[in-house]
């Protein structure tokens, strides 16, 4: 039985920023109502994270079957890819985890009550839902949160919307491999999919409207599309398609580049917040580009409501959507909370991996700093040299006067699992000189980032092999 003396909150979405909000106000003494139109979970567990880390792994397998530094003492032999027995075991680790962490928590939770239906404010203190069952449920609330995340973006190119592109969650889906793919886009999402295709056997080209990861220091675009040629990824730079369309099962596209012709098109140009329906405007919240606009604490611009995640102006990571939700939960309880995003990382999960916190050399320009930097090749990491894979690179940028870490970028097989050592060193204030100082166990990639720091005062080729 819920006790109706409790503060209530409507939570509007089931994905990591909602689930946070929800877990964390009921934890704090409130009573949820929570709203999903759609599939429990969200993007991150249904289309985004796990189903594409999945398919990435399944794909790193196939490559290394193939082709790895090994390969003249381990014989290599191309591999049969069975794209539908793989997206049956990609589903069912999917279905695991959505009902492990999300329906299940809903199924049992005594203060969190599950509307199935679409939600639409009517005040700043009520809502009615469109029931998925029929009919229309009023809500009253002392506060909102909203978590409504965000849907793949369909770009402006004349004839691609009457055409069956595929988006990240369509691709995701895909019980066959392509024999050829392009992609539109060269972002995470873009170029991780793009990666995964190739080699499970498509034959990929990737069409950039500028430059790889054009929001990324310029090295690291660089090293990726290296390191995609050597797969034999075509990459067209400054190429935006002009016209797309479809038939007898092909999809032509033209370009600057000429005409381009292929059986799948993957449209990956980034994500459209979900708030369209919410009625926002009539309430005083404040949107752009339909993304919710939210101060530190997660508070839009009328009191009392919250939001974070995909929908807003945040970064799109579900880790920063879910720190966004609980922050907002414990401020719509009573407490006081911000998130700090001056040391979040991001790791794109190709391979090389790329993984970056903190700012880059002209970030920090542009904000006022005198900058040092250093690039350190992973050729001079013993562990990437054991591995004999020494593709990519760490490079720190560091505070002329102080030393004080900046940013950290790396390109990076294991990328991913080396960035947090930098977060953490970059939220504690350390300098390279601290870093290149401390401890870091030998024949690890993280010791790259020891490495990296030294060179900003010898040349580590001149160092024995763990030399402190």
């Amino acid at each position: 039985m819920k006790n109706d003396n409790k503060l209530h909150i409507a939570v509007i979405g089931s994905g990591g920023a909602a689930m946070a909000a929800a877990l964390k106000a009921t934890e704090r003494g409130a009573r949820v109502t929570l709203i999903e139109r759609g599939t429990v979970g969200g993007t991150c567990v249904n289309v985004g994270c796990v189903p594409s880390k999945i398919m990435i792994r399944a794909a790193h397998v196939a490559h290394l079957r193939k082709e790895s530094p090994f390969d003249a003492g381990i014989s290599a032999e191309a591999p049969q890819v069975d794209r539908a027995k793989l997206l049956q075991q990609q589903q069912a680790r999917v279905e695991e985890l959505r009902d492990t962490k999300y329906e299940k928590i809903l199924r049992e939770h005594k203060d969190i009550t599950v509307l199935n239906g679409e939600a639409r404010f009517v005040d700043t203190n009520s809502l009615v839902v469109t029931l998925a069952e029929g009919g229309k449920k009023p809500v009253h609330f002392d506060r909102a949160f909203i978590g409504t995340g965000a849907r793949p973006a369909e770009p402006p190119i004349t004839g691609l919307a009457d055409t069956p592109y595929l988006t990240s969650t369509s691709a995701l889906a895909l019980d066959t491999v392509p024999k050829r793919l392009i992609v539109i886009g060269a972002g995470f999402v873009a170029l991780e999919l793009a990666q995964a295709f190739a080699r499970l056997g498509s034959k990929v080209t990737v069409l950039a409207r500028s430059r790889v990861l054009s929001s990324e220091d310029p090295t690291i675009g660089e090293a990726i599309e290296a390191a995609f040629q050597r797969e034999g990824i075509e990459v067209l730079r400054q190429t935006t398609p002009s016209n797309v369309d479809y038939s007898d099962n092909e999809f032509i596209v033209e370009t600057p580049a000429g005409t381009l012709r292929a059986d799948q098109l993957l449209v990956a140009t980034g994500r459209t917040p979900n708030t369209e329906a919410l009625n926002l405007a009539s309430i005083g919240v404040e949107t752009s580009r339909d993304a919710i606009q939210v101060d530190e604490h997660l508070q839009t611009t009328t009191p009392g409501i919250y939001a974070a995640g995909d929908c807003t102006n945040q970064p799109q990571f579900v880790y920063v959507a879910a720190a966004g939700g609980s922050r907002a939960a414990i401020n719509m309880t009573g407490g006081e909370a911000k998130l700090d995003l001056s040391a979040m990382p991001g790791v794109m999960f190709t391979d090389p991996q790329v993984a970056t916190v903190g700012l880059t050399e002209a970030e920090a320009v542009a904000r006022g700093y005198s900058v040092d930097t250093r690039l350190l090749d992973l050729a001079n990491v013993p562990r990437a040299l054991v591995n004999f894979d020494t593709q990519g690179f760490i490079k720190m940028v560091a505070e002329r006067t102080s030393g004080r870490l900046l940013g950290v970028q790396v390109v990076a097989a294991e990328g991913g699992e080396i960035i947090q050592t930098a977060v953490m060193a970059l939220r504690a204030g350390l300098t390279v000189q601290e870093i290149g100082d401390d401890l870091f166990p030998y024949l690890t990639m993280v010791e790259g980032l020891k490495l990296c720091a030294q060179t900003f005062t010898k040349d580590v080729k001149q160092l024995s092999c763990c030399a402190g």
